[in-house]
């Protein structure tokens, strides 16, 4: 994490109005909550999970079994039925 000097990007007023709170120590400001970015947005690791999904979900219903699903994509039974159970369907996540 990246620590920046208050006094080279905050006004004056608003330091000595945070140092009625905190002095001399570091605090974290997060971000607006519209700036989040959901996880793997960035990484692609969501686009991924979501697409393996959806294949494990078209196997299931092209008669793969649950454990034979679990041995090909080397995931836990209780995982495959979660996938393969589940409402949320990956292009619906936000």
């Amino acid at each position: 994490m990246k620590y920046t000097n208050a006094k080279k990007i905050l006004p004056e007023m608003l330091i000595i109005e945070i140092q009625k709170y905190v002095q001399g120590e570091s605090i974290y400001i997060p971000r607006q909550e519209k700036e989040h970015k959901h996880w793997g947005s960035l990484s692609g690791g969501r686009q991924w999970l979501d697409h393996r999904n959806a294949a494990i979900r078209h196997a299931f219903k092209n008669n793969s079994s649950i454990e034979q699903l679990a041995k090909d994509y080397f995931l836990s039974i209780e995982t495959i039925k979660k996938i393969v159970y589940s409402r949320n369907k990956g292009s619906e996540r936000h």
